[in-house]
């Protein structure tokens, strides 16, 4: 059994609301093992013997048919998850600035994204990772900073989703402490 993490994409923040215990039993219903959530934001660890490509399908499948949502999700195992956040390319603890991973199914998108470093503002730092962008923007600033805006398009909730460094660390301890 592989242990993966599972990021929910929208959950408990734009107006879809999921108690992760329902969540949990969801994916435990749709035959995943040692299902557990970390935090109420769609950070979820699982085990499976599937790919991670089949992993998100099956719980792409099993949301959507819970919950009745267009629910979008992407899949990693937890040594790739560790791996980025190791790679984090910027002084994770900046005062006055958040530390974000964005994880990119797409790479096209991924492409895309990391392009907008040439237009984005000096105080905001995107850089390149394997099938992520890294950001790091003041906070506040989130929502109206170049990344933050390019995201909020339709076009990327199925490919994208963005999670805190710090969320991050969480989880891969998390797992790291569980076994996932």
């Amino acid at each position: 059994m592989t242990g993966y993490a599972v990021f929910l994409r929208g959950v408990n923040v734009g107006g879809v609301n999921i108690k992760m215990a329902d969540a949990v039993t969801a994916l435990t219903d749709a035959g995943f093992t040692a299902v557990r959530t970390i935090l109420a934001s769609g950070n979820v660890l699982l085990e499976s013997s599937a790919s991670a490509a089949v992993v998100r399908r099956k719980a792409e499948a099993a949301l959507r048919e819970r919950f009745g949502y267009q629910a979008w999700v992407l899949a990693y195992d937890i040594d790739t998850v560790r791996a980025v956040v190791d790679a984090y390319p910027f002084a994770p603890e900046v005062d006055g600035h958040q530390s974000y991973v964005t994880f990119v199914a797409d790479p096209a998108v991924l492409d895309e994204l990391c392009g907008l470093a040439d237009t984005a503002g000096a105080e905001e730092k995107i850089g390149r990772g394997e099938g992520v962008v890294y950001w790091q923007v003041p906070k506040g600033a989130t929502l109206t900073s170049t990344i933050g805006k390019t995201m909020g398009k339709p076009k990327y909730k199925s490919a994208t989703t963005t999670r805190n460094l710090r969320t991050l660390s969480k989880v891969v301890r998390s797992a790291d402490r569980g076994g996932g």
